[in-house]
């Protein structure tokens, strides 16, 4: 990789064609990722992958004046202090918004540094005076703030997108991960303290809840993931939604599980039954939060249901 300082003019103004090229090609892959879920914000990547080709031919008319047709091929990483991508956000799928106009301020942002850096370097009063325009292009939009303000990405267009982000996070994240945990939460609540109660053993107690914590989470985790492939219902890819779903499933067992890795019987017994009640308390209060369920009626469906397993698995225990 060679350092920046060791450029040659001819070399940051190829490299400068580049990365226009690059960025634009970047940007019309963000617009096509959102333009099913946020046209709006797609129709500004679009514009702004607009620009960036309007940049190029700037830079590629200047470079041909000066240095004839011939263009080195030099990109960002064959140069030390750009920024490497490890994974490309603008081939995945399903794009998330915010994720997406973070990742653009930042390619902005690098942009106008390179930009002004070059302009620095550059001999030719020409060469820096297109160097210090581009610097201040990129500068005006670094932030997107004036671009998503705009007619383009009215008030009204970002509460609709803002909304459309909201529901995909509700369905990607916050409804498989609800489901796991409630079933982790309840569903082990039976075989636990069947276990604790029929052998009054804690380390006995602790590896039946641990394996049917796992248990319940790869079945869950794989039953999630063969629902549905997202593709219509929005509910983002199967392998997102089941690992979240299974590794909650997980957490909610184990929750009510590692009280019995305490030594004595009764003790470890009640911290889990204080740990089962905040477990239930969570649960209502995410259902309220997220998924407009009334407290008292998220509180009462989820505590009447874990009630219900709580005694069956003593009763059987005990029996």
């Amino acid at each position: 990789m060679k350092r920046f300082s060791d450029l040659t003019e001819q070399e940051v103004l190829a490299l400068a064609i580049t990365n226009e090229e690059e960025d634009s090609r970047i940007y019309r892959g963000f617009a096509e990722g959102l333009r099913e879920q946020f046209p709006a914000s797609a129709k500004v990547f679009d514009e702004m992958a607009d620009e960036e080709i309007t940049h190029r031919t700037m830079l590629y008319d200047l470079y041909r004046e000066k240095f004839g047709e011939y263009l080195p091929l030099i990109r960002r990483q064959d140069v030390k202090g750009f920024l490497h991508h490890e994974q490309p956000l603008w081939l995945m799928r399903p794009l998330g918004l915010e994720e997406v106009r973070k990742f653009a301020e930042n390619m902005e942002f690098e942009a106008e540094r390179y930009y002004r850096k070059a302009a620095e370097n550059a001999r030719d009063v020409s060469v820096r005076e297109l160097l210090v325009r581009l610097a201040e292009a990129e500068a005006g939009h670094e932030s997107l703030a004036h671009k998503l303000s705009e007619s383009i990405l009215t008030e009204g267009a970002r509460k609709a997108e803002d909304e459309t982000a909201r529901r995909m996070f509700l369905l990607q994240y916050v409804q498989p991960g609800l489901v796991g945990l409630m079933d982790g939460s309840v569903s082990t609540l039976a075989p636990l303290f069947a276990a604790a109660f029929a052998t009054h053993m804690p380390w006995e107690t602790f590896l039946v809840g641990l394996a049917a914590s796992v248990g319940a989470g790869i079945s869950m985790g794989f039953a999630e993931a063969l629902s549905d492939d997202g593709s219509l219902t929005g509910r983002g890819t199967p392998w997102l939604r089941g690992t979240v779903c299974g590794l909650m499933t997980v957490l909610g067992g184990l929750g009510h599980t590692l009280p019995y890795l305490i030594p004595d019987f009764w003790t470890a017994t009640v911290v889990a039954v204080i740990v089962v009640a905040l477990e239930l308390g969570i649960i209502s209060y995410i259902r309220y939060r997220y998924m407009d369920t009334p407290f008292l009626a998220a509180t009462f469906q989820i505590a009447f249901g874990g009630a219900l397993v709580f005694i069956a698995g003593i009763l059987i225990g005990s029996s």
